[in-house]
């Protein structure tokens, strides 16, 4: 729930964006009863929570995929080209290969079209400030 409150809620709020749902798996950390700490903060934010079928991982294609990347091109080589001492300095190196991904990575695909997560959605925004002048 922390990045939920402290990450994501407040980037698209900054940005005149609405989060009306969000999809998770169905791990204890996201689901249980209705009083669960993360129903609870999501109903607050007058936000659904959608959950995947259980066993399909396919039903949360861009999750599978975003996961696949980060195997790929952070883990595999970060724990190749050096030594994390502690959990910290795993997770610095993380943040910074995490903005890289969301601001200079060109991302391909239909959607992206080779430009970055910021990139996209700054376009978006644009697009949708103009159709509203």
């Amino acid at each position: 729930m922390a990045v939920l409150y402290n990450d994501v809620i407040p980037f698209y709020r900054e940005r005149g964006l609405s989060i009306s749902a969000i999809i998770t798996d169905n791990g204890r950390e996201y689901n249980g009863t209705e009083t669960h700490p993360y129903e609870l903060y999501l109903a607050l934010n007058d936000i659904e929570h959608r959950r995947t079928k259980v066993r399909r991982p396919l039903t949360n294609g861009f999750v599978e995929r975003f996961n696949r990347t980060v195997l790929d091109e952070f883990f595999r080589k970060a724990f190749r080209e050096k030594f994390f001492d502690n959990i910290d300095a795993l997770q610095a190196d993380l943040d910074n290969w995490l903005h890289h991904y969301n601001t200079k990575r060109p991302h391909r695909g239909y959607r992206n079209m080779g430009k970055g997560p910021i990139e996209t959605i700054t376009v978006y925004l644009e697009k949708m400030e103009s159709k509203s002048d």
